[in-house]
Order: C-alpha cells, then structure tokens, then sequence
C-alpha cells in the first residue's frame, strides 16, 4: 500500500481545498481592501494576531451557507473556532464585516448558537470579536422571532455567564440593534476607538423614532461608552491594542481551564494515515473492512476488539488517539440485530468505565425484510439507539460514507448530540440513497395508480427524485446547512479527534453507578 491518493478522492479532497480558499475572500477583495482602509484587520487575521503563535485553531463549520444567498455569505458571515489564547483553551466567535457588514442570516446564527453549545459543553470562555450589524432584515422572519434564533445567542450567553463560563467582547466597528447585546451582555467589553460603536438603535433610527440628529461617535462611540455609559470597560487606540488587551484579560483566568494532558503517552500510528484514500472508496456501494481505518487513526494502530465473532456488520473496540482512551463503533455493513445487541452492550462498557465513544458511520441502516422483523430488528435497533441517547461520556461521530435511514440515529447522528461531527469529503447523508428513493416513490406511485400506471411519467419521477436525493444528499448540502461541525480531510481526522478529545478530558467524572446490561 502507498501513500499516493486514488484520482476519485484526490479529486474531491482538491474540491474541498478549493472551496475552502474561495471562502478565505469573505465578502471579496473590493470589501476587503474597504475594510482595511478603514483601519480595520480582516477577520481571520484578527483571530490570528489572538491566538497563542504556532497553537492550532480548529475552525467550526468554515463552509456554512455555502452555496446559499448565490453564494455571497461566505461562512455565514461569522468565523467560529477553537484555540488557546494564554494557554488557555477559548471559543472565539466573530464577524466578518465584509460578508453583509457582519449581519446574521439563519445560518449565521445557527452557527453562533453551535459555537456557543460547545462552549458550554467544555466550559470554554467566549471571546466574541464584534463588528456586527445585527439581523439582515431582508431574512427578518428566518432570524428574529423563534426559539433558535437570534435571542437564543443572547440567553446563551447569559447563562454561560451565570455558569462562570467567561464571555468577552472586544467590540471593531457598529453594532447595532441586536448586534449591541453581544457586548452589553459580556463580562468585560473592550472597544476600538473611532470605528468601535454600540448602539440599541443608529443614527437613522433615532432620526426616525424621535426625530434627533446625531453622529455615530457620540450616540455610542468607545469614549463615551467607556467614560460615559459604563457598558465598555476598556478604550484602545486601534485592533491590535484591542487583541492585546483580550490576551491580558485571558491571562487574568488563571487555571479557570487548561486541557488536561493525556492519560497515556501518546503514539503515531504504525500504519500511515495517508493511505485512508486508498482504503475507502469514495463509491459508497464497494465494501471495505473498516479495521483498517481504524488502524490508520488510533496510536499505534492498536485495536482490543470487542465481540470480534458476533454481529461482525458492527466493530467495536477500545484504543486510544493521542493517549486517550476511545472506545470506537465502526460500521462494516448494514446493521443486524446482532450487531445492535453488541453495540448497546460496547456503549454500556464505555460507560462504565468513562471512556469517550467514537463513531465511525458509513451506513446503509438497519436490516430489513420477514426475516429481521421476525428477529426483532425493530426492537433490538432500538435498544442501541437507547443507549446511544442515554450514553453519558462524550461522544463524537465522523461520516466516513453514507449516513442513511435509521442508521443514522444507531451510530449518534446530529440528532444525538456527539460533542463534534465531522465529514469526510466522500460523505453522504439523507433518508435513504437515490436509489432506493426512486424506486420507493415510483412504485407509491404504481399502487396508488392501480395498474393504469403511465411509464413516462413514472420514468419522469423516478429522474426527478434521484436528482432531489442526489443534491440533498451531498456533503456540500449538509454543510452548508450546519449538518455537521465541518467536512474534514481523511488524514486529518485523527488530530481532529485529539483535539476534541483533549478538550473533555479531565472533567468531573459522573459518580453515579453505571450498569452494563447484557442485551
């Protein structure tokens, strides 16, 4: 085996890289050079300047609303990741003012509701780069007035604060209306003096609510805030002052949280993680043994199998990535009562003995025909799906194939909550494949029909649902809509998962007893 990438998955690994450097433009060069002429540093290298220099920042769903808005929100307009500032691990949420001057689209605020659950999740401090124009209007009704919208950020917020979760903000050009809350609701407020603002409503609204004509400095810029009003805290003279007084207030957390080191040394796998796109094809129907992924993740490709001779269509076994402990669930086919049995009782291990839970998905679903049901597929899927919702350690999921049906919810989709989900550029996710869907519908289609059946127009929907199933099931289509945390490269998945990992490793162990029952 070599190192070398087939064509298929060279290609759509080049297709991933490209898609990622067209989003490194944001709003696009006319925008961006604006925006630095104004004396303001573009988003991803105010993040940069923040960051502790050569430390890894893993960037949360970089391809939002991609393909979306004709393809003018690039990364919903608002950058999320995860990296250590002061040694110290951090969520950092921030705007991108040259995509629709930093405003939220639905997108873009799924995003930041995203960024912040995972913050809560690891107890991260927030720090929020603001420059935000509050909800783009147009999308008022996709953005305002629900549960999930823009004022769950705001509740997030404060009750990540009240949790002693730290939120700060460091406030680059207006932020208005609901773009004002992100400071006002922060812990402590850094402002830039001169393109900094914060205000409930700008100088056109207060023209228009009460007829008083103001400048934008004086109604809500980073003097006044800051020797005024009292909602800044801190003045600087421009951005890079600004990052560095971040920096200071980080440091001030003292040990408020520090990633915990690896239990056990950790150990490059003996077999290269290049070659995964040799191993697995990126046609979804060739079989392939996923031990051999696994092989190309886990320290020293080092795998204690579990049930090795029982429900084979499911892997379970414990090893370790970057020393931690990980008990992994890996599909190698469609899942059978005995691979669900087996996989409740593995989730039920891991439990016991709080090791994370990794699961690799490439799966079609769950067995079905006379056969399985009369075996009980119906409830034996069932009880690994109970477990997987009632597994207390932490979970994580990448989708190394096809993530179809049921099978989705067995093996801890997005639905499940796992700590991060990340796909493979070959992915695929939806109900069922094309395939199947097409010949589902068509033959609805022939029963309702009762034999009076036109095969053109039949033909006619069979085309039209491949083709809906086609598009909706690509991994663009998922990502764009936050299905997932991030499409990732084969080969990058084992740091990925390190660094995940590293973020929940030391937190309190739940000492409530943990029983394992033998399904």
């Amino acid at each position: 085996m070599t190192g070398s990438r087939s064509p298929s998955f060279a290609a759509l690994i080049e297709t991933l890289r490209g898609h990622h450097q067209a989003m490194l433009a944001g709003g696009g060069a006319a925008l961006v050079a604006r925006h630095r002429a104004r004396g303001k540093i573009p988003v991803r290298d105010r993040i940069d300047l923040l960051l502790d220099p050569g430390s890894p920042f893993l960037e949360l769903s970089p391809l939002a609303a991609h393909g979306l808005y004709g393809g003018d929100v690039m990364s919903a307009g608002i950058v999320t990741g995860i990296g250590l500032v002061q040694d110290t691990p951090c969520m950092v949420i921030a705007n991108d003012a040259t995509v629709k001057g930093g405003s939220f689209f639905a997108e873009t605020v799924k995003k930041h509701l995203r960024a912040q659950e995972i913050a809560g999740e690891h107890r991260l401090p927030c720090l929020y780069l603001v420059d935000c124009g509050g909800a783009f209007l147009p999308e008022q009704d996709r953005v305002f007035p629900d549960r999930d919208h823009f004022g769950g950020s705001f509740y997030n917020q404060c009750r990540l604060s009240a949790a002693g979760i730290p939120q700060i903000s460091a406030v680059f050009g207006g932020c208005t209306a609901g773009g004002a809350y992100i400071p006002a609701l922060s812990d402590e407020v850094v402002m830039v003096r001169g393109t900094g603002r914060i205000h409930l409503g700008g100088p056109p609204i207060v023209k228009a609510a009460i007829n008083e004509i103001v400048e934008g400095e004086v109604l809500g810029g980073a003097d006044m805030h800051t020797t005024v009003s009292g909602v800044s805290d801190h003045v600087a003279a421009d951005e890079t002052e600004a990052i560095g007084r971040l920096r200071e207030i980080v440091r001030g957390f003292g040990d408020l949280r520090r990633i915990a080191p690896p239990p056990f040394a950790p150990a490059p796998p003996a077999a290269d993680p290049a070659e995964l796109t040799d191993i697995v094809p990126t046609d979804l129907k060739k079989p392939y043994d996923v031990r051999q992924v696994i092989a190309r993740m886990v320290d020293a490709s080092a795998f204690q199998e579990f049930k090795p001779a029982y429900g084979a269509s499911l892997v379970c076994g414990f090893a370790r990535i970057h020393g931690h402990p990980v008990g992994i669930l890996a599909n190698n086919g469609v899942l059978f009562s005995e691979s669900s049995v087996k996989g409740a009782h593995f989730i039920e291990l891991c439990d016991q003995r709080h090791i994370p839970l990794l699961f690799l998905q490439n799966i079609t679903g769950f067995m079905v025909g006379t056969e399985a049901e009369r075996a009980g597929i119906a409830k034996h899927s069932a009880k690994l799906v109970y477990a997987v919702s009632n597994a207390r350690v932490p979970k994580y999921t990448v989708i190394v194939g096809g993530s179809y049906g049921a099978g989705n919810y067995g093996m801890c989709g997005r639905g499940f909550r796992p700590r991060f989900l990340f796909a493979w550029p070959n992915a695929r996710i939806a109900t069922m494949s094309p395939e199947v869907a097409a010949t589902v519908v068509t033959e609805l289609r022939r029963q309702s029909l009762k034999g009076a059946a036109d095969e053109e127009a039949i033909a006619a929907l069979d085309r039209k649902t491949r083709a809906q199933f086609e598009e909706q099931s690509d991994p663009y289509f998922a990502t764009a809509r936050l299905w997932d945390d991030g499409i990732i490269e084969p080969a990058q998945t084992r740091d990925v998962l390190g660094l995940c990992l590293a973020l929940a490793a030391g937190e309190p162990r739940d000492p409530a007893p943990r029983p394992v029952y033998r399904m």
